[in-house]
């Protein structure tokens, strides 16, 4: 290969990684996740010393260290006065930790997008399965955890973000979305201008027979599929019937913020119980998820949540309005 070739292909590389979209946002390749990235989050948050997450529990004090400290080092701040918004259940003390960069246009900064995850869970079984008891909830949910960490790291170190974000890693779901209501209720009564939530669980296996690679619970209540389908450029988040059957939009911590601000609010999922064997089991390990699948929906996100939370106005509306 001559050097004038060389030089050419140099520059074309330049001018790929640096590729600046329709609305003047710029995607640079080397923020992209890595699978080996996300199956080092996963691996933390469902190894057996973390005991399962269970709320109130030692392990999910090691887990809520761990999540502080990558907030921390992507440059993600507090949204209060620490990373935790605590509350009691009963005797449990229970904290959701939620993270904030503030957005930064001068007038669309005032809007915010939630992007949110649970990531407690059922601690220990019962009865063992070949002396196994601890449900190390891998796909439910450290793999929605991994993604939102994923997604924080990336805004974080962009800073291209014209809409404040909050990052919300919910307690207690597995109690009955106890800390997604508890920090909804309070964010409501701070008149928080909440443009959208959108929640991430269970994103470690992959649909094998779909024409799309998650799916949206509450699919037709509003327009957010077709929109984010559209930033996407191809058809990203489709419709599961089994969600829709089972009615999954109101099963996961999207549910408190629908109802609490009216907006659309919705769980993005890559499993709807069809393609996964090991829900609440003490099989829901790490080394059953797919990582290559991970990395690959999660940047496919970064560019298209990037050009949600950037754009001019507010697209994504419920159906009804």
């Amino acid at each position: 290969m001559n050097t004038c070739i060389r030089n050419l292909l140099s520059v074309l590389g330049v001018l790929i990684v640096f590729n600046c979209n329709s609305q003047g946002q710029i995607s640079i390749d080397n923020h992209e996740m890595s699978a080996n990235e996300i199956k080092s989050m996963v691996g933390f948050l469902a190894a057996d010393n973390v005991e399962g997450r269970d709320t109130g529990s030692h392990g999910i004090e090691q887990a809520a260290l761990y999540i502080e400290k990558k907030l921390l080092s992507y440059d993600v701040t507090p949204y209060f006065s620490t990373y935790r918004d605590s509350f009691k259940i009963n005797d449990l003390e229970a904290y959701n930790i939620v993270g904030y960069l503030e957005g930064i246009d001068s007038i669309l900064k005032k809007e915010v997008v939630l992007i949110g995850a649970h990531y407690d869970h059922i601690g220990f079984r019962a009865r063992p399965v070949t002396n196994d008891t601890i449900a190390n909830g891998a796909n439910d949910n450290a793999s929605g955890t991994a993604t939102v960490l994923a997604m924080a790291k990336y805004f974080g170190a962009t800073k291209n973000n014209k809409r404040s974000i909050i990052f919300a890693l919910f307690t207690a779901e597995e109690l009955g979305l106890r800390g997604s209501r508890h920090l909804a209720e309070r964010l409501s009564t701070e008149k928080l201008n909440l443009y959208t939530m959108i929640n991430f669980e269970m994103m470690g296996v992959p649909f094998l027979d779909r024409d799309y690679q998650v799916f949206a619970t509450g699919h037709d209540l509003s327009n957010m599929a077709e929109v984010l389908n559209k930033y996407a450029g191809n058809k990203l988040v489709g419709k599961s019937e089994e969600a829709a059957k089972f009615n999954l939009f109101k099963r996961s911590d999207n549910y408190a913020f629908y109802e609490q601000f009216n907006i659309a609010a919705q769980t993005i999922s890559s499993c709807d119980l069809t393609n996964f064997d090991f829900y609440h089991h003490v099989d829901d390990e790490s080394d059953k998820l797919d990582y290559e699948h991970m990395a690959s929906v999660v940047n496919k996100f970064l560019p298209t949540l990037e050009r949600m939370i950037n754009s001019e106005v507010q697209e994504i509306k419920m159906n009804n309005e």
